[in-house]
């Protein structure tokens, strides 16, 4: 059966003056992508009729992440002045007149909701429920609110600061996360007081209102890391630290081998097939492709690269946006790339800048070459034949063109273009002076008084 349609409201108002910083909070990167992407990414999986995403401080960072790369269409409504959670939902109500169906909540500095966490919510919203909650036990409970339940049914919700000895014992706490139905969120949150110390109106009011009708209540669990927040940069990076963990198991499961796990970094949206390797001490930045059989050595970074089936690459290369590479192609020790295409078995194993390159199947490129693809003003392009061969300390100077099958001798700079199968020579003629060096040393040796 198709599920039925549901509205989301993403609450993304608050000033997150703990990050200390001229960006909102929600548009701080875990592994490359914003906190706000993550979770709309994995809302848009769910399909919902209608997205609305509160804001409010920032409020044009916020709008313009949303215009730009919300897989949802959502509408952004503002929340001015800030009033509190209830009254940052209230704000969608506008938006979504007319819609009755059920509504989920979620809180953008809280991105790494899975999709199968929301829908459990979302289905936990029963037609005889008026709201449904989600909970969790973290390690030290601290101040978050308790929710006092048996059996899923919520009997109390409670912040730490008024709850009793027994409330505060219990280890079930309020995530924030709910479900509502359209229905009966908005009358529920009229209804909701700023009778307390900052005067705000609070969202988990609706439990106690809900309870109070008579109506029944739940909650559902789930692991603390599905609904860990970041108000800080320490906690930001907590959250960095279970998306890389999920990744690496995710990776591994799927028949990626990796010796030290805990030392591979990846991007959100790194993509690797089976039967890759990957050393200690990897980094990869968005836009990576691995195809099979790759093998990743240690101390690399890798970023904006396609990695055909079969390559090797570093330790120690530096891969750069727009590096393609072929089946079996080589990336040795100290080698950076950037906007360059390597044909299939092609290999610049050591000591090597390629930059806006192509260089054909089977090339070899000795060590210390480096196409000089810069004038202080614009890039040109080398183009690098099958099977040439580039000696060592090599400079090749773009525009310029080596042919297929062509030898450029060790130590020259190359200004023009190379015919197929041609020997290119440029440097000067070696030349000898009989006796130089001693003489030179007899002088020296003469000039120290020795």
């Amino acid at each position: 059966m198709t599920p039925a349609p549901f509205a989301a409201i993403i609450l993304a108002a608050g000033m997150g003056t703990r990050m200390k910083s001229a960006r909102h909070k929600v548009l701080h990167a875990i592994a490359g992508k914003p906190m706000l992407r993550h979770l709309t990414d994995s809302l848009a999986t769910l399909q919902p009729a209608r997205t609305v995403v509160v804001v409010g401080a920032l409020k044009e960072q916020v709008e313009t992440e949303v215009a730009g790369h919300s897989r949802l269409g959502a509408d952004v409504v503002v929340q001015q002045p800030q009033h509190g959670t209830g009254h940052a939902v209230l704000q969608a109500r506008a938006v979504l007149s007319g819609f009755d169906g059920k509504v989920l909540v979620l809180y953008g500095d809280a991105p790494l909701v899975p999709a199968a966490t929301m829908q459990r919510l979302l289905d936990a919203l029963a037609d005889d429920v008026a709201v449904a909650v989600l909970g969790f036990r973290p390690a030290e409970p601290g101040a978050y609110g308790r929710i006092i339940a048996k059996a899923g049914a919520i009997r109390k919700m409670v912040e730490y600061k008024d709850a009793c000895p027994a409330e505060r014992a219990e280890t079930l706490c309020n995530s924030g996360l709910m479900a509502v139905r359209a229905a009966d969120l908005f009358p529920l949150l009229d209804r909701v007081t700023n009778n307390n110390a900052a005067q705000e109106y609070y969202l988990p009011d609706v439990v106690g209102l809900a309870l109070g009708d008579g109506r029944a209540c739940v909650v559902i669990e789930t692991a603390a890391d599905d609904v860990a927040g970041a108000n800080s940069r320490a906690e930001l990076a907590g959250l960095e630290a279970i998306f890389q963990n999920r990744r690496r198991a995710e990776l591994m499961a799927a028949g990626v081998s990796m010796q030290a796990p805990e030392t591979v970094f990846f991007a959100a949206d790194t993509e690797i097939a089976a039967d890759v390797e990957i050393e200690p001490f990897v980094v990869f930045g968005p836009g990576v492709r691995i195809a099979s059989g790759a093998r990743i050595r240690a101390h690399s970074h890798i970023e904006g690269a396609t990695i055909g089936e079969g390559c090797e690459i570093g330790p120690f290369a530096r891969l750069r946006p727009g590096t393609v590479l072929g089946a079996n192609a080589r990336i040795g020790n100290f080698v950076e790339t950037k906007k360059a295409v390597l044909g299939d078995g092609a290999k610049a194993n050591h000591l090597t800048y390629l930059g806006d390159v192509t260089v054909g199947a089977k090339a070899n490129i000795g060590a210390g070459t480096i196409t000089c693809n810069y004038d202080g003003f614009f890039k040109y392009q080398t183009v690098i034949g099958a099977g040439a061969f580039i000696g060592s300390n090599s400079a090749l100077v773009a525009p310029v063109r080596i042919g297929d099958g062509a030898i450029v001798a060790a130590g020259s700079t190359v200004t023009r273009d190379v015919s197929g199968d041609a020997l290119a020579l440029a440097r000067p003629a070696q030349t000898e002076k009989a006796g130089w060096a001693a003489r030179f040393r007899a002088i020296s040796h003469a000039k120290k008084g020795k």
